[in-house]
């Protein structure tokens, strides 16, 4: 079998973050409600998608910012672990998303008598983000050449093309599986769906990479 060559190449485009402190500030869970849905989707962005271009190599324990607060700072484990478990990646929006949030605390704060508050006196800071894209000149026409730029490009530009192509760009599959699955592209359709399940693993990163990296590989040998 010859080598599958696209007719448009998968440029690789990086990015970073630009963060904006917004000034607002929770001290206390009901407050931190309050806050999460009145703030801007992008601030919700950050706070979950965007963890995982901070935190690329590996994840900690609670995979969101809100999570994280509340354990750590509230003490309040049992609201902890049920933010904990939401993944991001499966909700088709930023408002699905904050709305299961505020579902979730709601209905925590209806059962208890004391509200949970900052006892190490760290308040929750809400942050924004801005991204900004920066092309790494980096073309790639075939599969072994999609392969191995994927293992050694820079982890921004994962997430460049599955969280934000995903949820701020609204492709829902991410760049890489578009790619590998139109015409003028590689035309691997079911290799491009095992590629877009990969956004949707909660993995970090650097876990992504190493999954999508596994299944180009899986495809090569089979060709």
């Amino acid at each position: 079998m010859g080598i599958r060559r696209a007719d448009s190449p998968f440029r690789f485009v990086s990015c970073m973050e630009l963060r904006e402190v917004m000034g607002q500030r929770a001290m206390d869970e009901q407050r931190l409600l309050e806050l999460i849905e009145e703030v801007p989707a992008d601030s919700i962005y950050y706070h979950t998608h965007s963890y995982y271009l901070r935190h690329a190599y590996a994840q900690g324990l609670f995979p969101n910012d809100f999570a994280t607060w509340v354990t750590l700072h509230a003490h309040d484990r049992m609201l902890g672990e049920r933010l904990g478990i939401l993944d991001p990646f499966e909700f088709d929006g930023i408002e699905q998303l904050r709305g299961e949030i505020l579902a979730i605390m709601g209905e925590h704060l209806s059962h208890i008598k004391i509200i949970p508050r900052a006892t190490t006196g760290e308040p929750f800071e809400f942050v924004r983000s801005h991204v900004i894209e920066a092309d790494l000149d980096l073309e790639t026409w075939t599969l072994r050449e999609f392969r191995d730029a994927l293992a050694h490009v820079e982890v921004g530009a994962i997430y460049n093309h599955v969280c934000e192509a995903r949820l701020r760009k609204g492709r829902l599959s991410g760049d890489f599986a578009d790619w590998l699955s139109v015409e003028d592209g590689l035309s691997l359709p079911e290799l491009a769906a095992r590629v877009a399940k990969v956004g949707c693993l909660g993995l970090s990163l650097e876990g992504m990479r190493e999954q999508i990296v596994r299944l180009c590989d899986r495809e090569l040998a089979a060709q």
